[in-house]
């Protein structure tokens, strides 16, 4: 006897969409991590992939980096970054993904003496790969870290200039609360110049003052999570009227218990208001799901229409760093599917 498919997981997994929220890093799988300690002859704390499996628990944002950031000491290697993003890739292309902008965190990796050109020369051989086999563009982000300072900011991105023309953006991300994004005003006012689109983490812990420091301070061109803006009505409707875009982690906010469930969480609340909201799978080795089945959990738990998982997608699509040609190339095939589908379900 065969298991009858889910239609909805099966719609979720198809739809055309773009990955935005992405740290690479997060998407280090327990299998793997145990596999480069091994090939690098890492000490790790765990004897088998159960006991690393066992160890991505946590309950809160700190807790979650505290293991995110032992992990990725076993990536020491541009083999290592290849590796690591070929899986992520492989999984994004089978779970609908046709554009994905993916977050790494350099200083993650530079304070332990692995070279920047390491880190980079193996995520974008990963990302051409990516291309020839999926049909999958990809953009690089670098992230600062916000629990350091300004100036190793600066330093990551003085390290950053030979490779400037095969990043995006850069972003802010790491512990939020305590570091705002205006402790970074400079330094991202420099990657702008250096010709860099800006991402900022706000209001996923920190409060909706970090947002409305992000769009007035940074000029922020996409705001990653930003669910606490729905404490306030001015932002969101600043947001709103902006259309800025904000990428949500809805498997993540549960499990950094920023929302309590998947039944309470506020995806519909911010379309019914008219945000430019999208979905995203964060970390997805550590938050037990990637893009797909973050659409699906929450669909189901949110009781969200077809409708609405395009618009979902749609919002992805218009909330990239691609230019307008590419965005329409996009939503074109979003437009077919959604088609297709309805037409089927009309059948």
């Amino acid at each position: 006897m065969t298991d009858t498919p889910d239609p909805l997981a099966s719609f979720c997994t198809a739809l055309p969409k773009a990955e935005l929220h992405l740290h690479i890093e997060g998407s280090l799988e327990p299998e793997m991590m145990v596999a480069l300690a091994r090939r690098n002859r890492v000490a790790i704390p765990f004897r088998s992939v159960e006991e690393a499996r066992a160890a991505y628990r946590f309950t809160d944002l700190q807790s979650f980096l505290d293991i995110y950031y032992a992990g990725a000491d076993v990536l020491r290697t541009a083999e290592d970054f290849h590796d690591l993003a070929a899986a992520y890739f492989d999984r994004a292309a089978a779970d609908g993904v046709t554009h994905a902008e993916i977050f790494f965190d350099p200083q993650t990796h530079t304070h332990r003496g692995v070279p920047f050109d390491a880190v980079v020369s193996g995520l974008l051989a990963a990302a051409g790969a990516a291309e020839a086999k999926h049909g999958m563009s990809v953009f690089l982000i670098m992230s600062y870290l916000r629990h350091l300072d300004e100036e190793d900011a600066f330093a990551t991105l003085r390290m950053a200039e030979p490779w400037l023309g095969d990043l995006v953006g850069v972003g802010l991300d790491s512990s939020e609360v305590g570091n705002p994004p205006s402790k970074f005003a400079r330094v991202f006012a420099a990657s702008r110049d250096a010709g860099l689109k800006l991402c900022c983490h706000a209001g996923e812990e920190g409060p909706p003052d970090y947002v409305r420091q992000a769009l007035d301070l940074i000029g922020i061109d996409r705001l990653d999570h930003g669910n606490r803006s729905l404490e306030d009505p001015v932002l969101v409707a600043r947001l709103a009227r902006e259309a800025v875009t904000l990428t949500v982690c809805p498997l993540s906010n549960v499990s950094l218990r920023n929302v309590d469930t998947l039944a309470v969480h506020p995806i519909n609340r911010m379309l019914d208001l008219g945000l430019r909201a999208t979905i995203h799978s964060d970390d997805p080795a550590y938050f037990g799901g990637y893009i797909a089945e973050n659409f699906r959990a929450t669909a189901q738990a949110r009781g969200l229409s077809h409708g609405q998982l395009v618009t979902l997608a749609r919002n992805s699509f218009l909330g990239s760093f691609l230019p307008d040609a590419a965005i329409a190339r996009h939503l074109a095939a979003l437009d077919a599917f959604a088609a297709g589908a309805a037409a089927a379900t009309a059948t």
